[in-house]
């Protein structure tokens, strides 16, 4: 149910699948199981997207009331039973690769079962803000970084970043690129403020050779400005990759983004502690991924 509801919101089979944090393959061959289920088509398929059918309208209102009531029951009946709720509250970071807060989620689900992980977007540096604030209990980010005091962190995965360039770009045709390539070129690159170690780290790697754009743009919105700005270039991942923006490698000196969990070091969060008992973390450490 919670999968179809996410489909039918997005009314797209990948941005639900981004959302959900699972492949769009598996989302779909779960949506084809409930269709079985039921024994009707809940959902049309179109190139561009879906749309709901009659039988799917009705469908997704019950399923709204039915996941709501669900979760109300599991509370009620924890509350009744003199229960803390099991929460964990986990930063999402902006453009993070989906799989990483699935399977920290799935952690959690495994060492401490019945317990909720709810998630709060951000940049690095809210992160850490939130962090400090005891708004969440184990946040996730990019370094470089140096962290306050009394938090410890944890490396879990290091993703490929190469160059992205609108399809109509001049360098679009070769298959890869070099860092003498991109000289005197624009690049629009993340605010500062959102992550500045990491930020600063980039530049000083891709070299002086670049010309800094005098507009930023968070993660989400890198590719769009690409289609303003069609001369310029960005730098991200793989899978940022779409019909109108391409991904080009960087030759011989790949420029790398590193993730990290970080949290209080004397945190008492039951959900938490039990994730970080040995071997902690480190079971959902990934190498360079590429997508």
């Amino acid at each position: 149910m919670r999968y179809f509801v996410g489909v039918a919101e997005q009314l797209h089979f990948g941005k639900a699948a981004e959302r959900l944090y699972i492949s769009t393959p598996t989302l779909s061959q779960q949506i084809k199981q409930l269709e079985r289920e039921v024994g009707t088509t809940l959902l049309i398929r179109h190139s561009r997207g879906v749309e709901l059918t009659p039988a799917g309208r009705v469908f997704l209102a019950r399923a709204r009331e039915t996941i709501q009531a669900a979760g109300l029951a599991l509370k009620d009946t924890r509350r009744a039973a003199g229960l803390d709720e099991p929460v964990l509250r986990l930063g999402l970071l902006n453009g993070i690769p989906g799989w990483l807060p699935a399977a920290l989620e799935q952690l959690a689900t495994e060492r401490f079962p019945n317990s909720t992980v709810t998630l709060e977007a951000g940049t690095t540096t809210d992160q850490l803000r939130m962090l400090t604030a005891g708004e969440i209990d184990l946040g996730l980010v990019r370094t470089p970084l140096t962290l306050p005091p009394a938090i410890t962190s944890e490396h879990l995965a290091d993703e490929e970043l190469g160059v992205l360039l609108t399809a109509t770009h001049p360098l679009a045709a070769n298959p890869e690129l070099t860092l003498d390539d991109l000289t005197g070129l624009e690049l629009i690159w993340i605010p500062r403020a959102a992550a500045p170690e990491f930020h600063d780290d980039t530049l000083r790697r891709i070299g002086p050779g670049v010309r800094l754009s005098d507009i930023s743009m968070s993660h989400s919105q890198l590719r769009s400005a690409l289609l303003v700005r069609r001369s310029a270039f960005s730098l991200g991942s793989r899978r940022a990759a779409t019909p109108d923006v391409i991904w080009r490698p960087l030759q011989g000196r790949p420029l790398i983004a590193r993730y990290a969990a970080v949290w209080p070091t004397d945190s008492n969060n039951p959900v938490l502690q039990a994730m970080t008992v040995s071997p902690g973390l480190t079971v959902v450490r990934q190498q360079v991924v590429e997508y």
